[in-house]
C-alpha cells in the first residue's frame, strides 16, 4: 500500500511517499529555518505564507522522487493537529482536495503519533511489542507504553513547556539562533555540563508529568546575575552545557522510572526533534545497558534510521496512516472532510 503524506503542523512543508509503512520511496522536506531565525522563533503568519508557495512544489517533487504517479497513490495522509492552526489548514486544505478529486482515501493522522511512528522507517529488524516510547519535541513530550499499534497509554506528558521549546528559548538568550537543539548541543560539547546546577521539575502530588517552565526562568535569572560574562565564551558553553544536562536528567529519569513499572516492555524508542540530540540518546542508551544488567533483561533501544525521521516530516505521518489504516480500514471507504485542529485536547 502506497500512501503520499503530507506534513505542514509547524515551519516544515514536508510530502512523502511510503509503502506499507516502513519502505520510505521519497521523504521531501522544504525548511523554514533562516527565515524564522531572523525573529528567533516561528511567527504563525509567515510559516502559512510559506506552506502555501511549498506545498505544491514539494508533492510533485516526493512523487517524482517515488517514480510514482498521483492515479497510483492507494491513499493519502495528512497531519491534521496539533499545530499551529494557520498551518494545518493549508496541509489539511490540499490533502482535502486531492482525496475528493482522486477519490482516493484520506487518513488524518495526530502529528505526536507520526513521530511516535518514525522508528518503523527503515527499521532493520522487526519492531516488537510493547514499546515504551519517548516523544520530544518543541511542542510536546510524551512517555507511552505501546501495547500494539495505535493502542497508546499516555504514562507521562506535558505539564507547561516542553523540552524542544526550551532549547529554542534559551538559545536565543545565549545569542545563538534558531533552531536551538543543535546550538545548544554544539556549544555544550565545549562546556562543563557540572558548572551550574539548574532546577530539575517535581509535583508535590507525585506525578510525572514533564515541566521545563522553571528551567527556562533558572536560566533567564541565571544570565541576568552574570550580565558581565554574557560576552564568555566558557561562560555560555558552561551554561549550555549544564542546561543540557538539565532537560536529560528530567526525560531519562521518568523514563526509567516508567521502565521499572514496565518490566514486560521489550523495546525503548526515542522520537521527536529533540531525539537528534546524541548527549540524550547516549544517556537512555548507556543507562539501558545499566538496566538490562540489573534486571536481566535485553530491551532494545531504537531511534529512527535518520535524523530527517526525527523533526517534522511526512514520512512518519504516512508511517502512522498505514498502520491506523490497517486497524480500520472500513473507516476510510468513503470521503471524509479532515478538519484541522490546533490544541492537543
Amino acid at each position: 500500500m502506497k500512501i503520499l503524506a503530507i506534513e505542514s503542523s509547524c515551519d516544515e512543508t514536508s510530502a512523502a511517499v511510503v509503502e506499507n509503512g516502513t519502505k520510505v520511496l521519497s521523504n521531501v522536506i522544504a525548511s523554514q529555518a533562516k527565515i524564522h531565525d531572523k525573529t528567533g522563533g516561528v511567527v504563525p503568519e509567515v510559516a502559512a505564507r510559506e506552506h502555501v508557495n511549498a506545498i505544491m512544489p514539494v508533492i510533485e517533487k516526493a512523487l517524482s522522487e517515488a517514480g510514482i504517479k498521483l492515479e497510483k497513490i492507494d491513499a493519502l495522509a495528512v497531519t491534521y493537529g496539533p499545530g499551529l492552526g494557520v498551518a494545518l489548514v493549508i496541509g489539511t486544505s490540499v490533502a482535502n482536495m486531492l482525496s475528493l478529486v482522486m477519490q482516493k482515501p484520506l487518513i488524518p493522522v495526530k502529528h505526536i503519533y507520526g513521530h511516535v511512528y518514525a522508528p518503523w522507517l527503515e527499521a532493520k529488524k522487526g519492531v516488537q511489542f510493547p514499546i515504551m516510547s519517548l516523544s520530544v519535541s518543541g511542542g510536546h513530550n510524551e512517555l507511552f507504553l505501546m501495547k500494539g499499534h495505535h493502542d497508546f497509554e499516555v504514562l507521562c506528558e506535558t505539564a507547561d513547556d516542553a523540552a524542544g521549546e526550551a532549547f529554542d528559548k534559551v538559545a536565543r538568550l545565549l545569542g545563538l539562533g534558531y533552531p536551538g537543539g543543535p546550538l545548544i548541543e554544539a556549544a555544550a560539547k565545549k562546556g562543563d555540563s557540572h558548572a551550574f546546577v539548574f532546577p530539575r521539575a517535581s509535583f508535590s502530588d507525585g506525578r510525572l508529568d514533564f515541566s521545563f517552565s522553571g528551567l527556562k526562568t533558572a536560566i533567564l535569572y541565571h544570565l541576568q546575575k552574570n550580565k558581565s560574562k554574557l560576552k564568555d565564551k566558557k561562560f555560555l558553553a558552561d551554561t549550555a552545557a549544564s542546561f543540557q544536562i538539565a532537560v536529560i536528567d528530567a526525560l531519562t529519569s521518568r523514563l526509567f522510572m516508567m521502565l521499572d513499572a514496565h518490566h514486560e516492555v521489550k523495546e525503548v524508542h526515542l522520537t521527536g526533534g529533540v531525539s537528534a540530540n546524541s548527549a540524550l540518546r547516549g544517556a537512555i542508551e548507556h543507562g539501558l545497558k545499566i538496566w538490562n544488567k540489573q534486571n536481566d533483561m535485553k530491551v532494545i533501544f531504537r531511534v529512527p534510521a535518520q535524523m530527517a525521521y526525527c523533526t517534522d516530516n511526512a514520512a512518519m505521518i504516512g508511517a502512522a496512516a498505514y498502520f491506523q489504516y490497517q486497524k480500520s480500514p472500513e473507516k476510510y471507504k468513503e470521503f471524509r472532510f479532515v478538519e484541522p485542529k490546533a490544541s492537543f485536547a
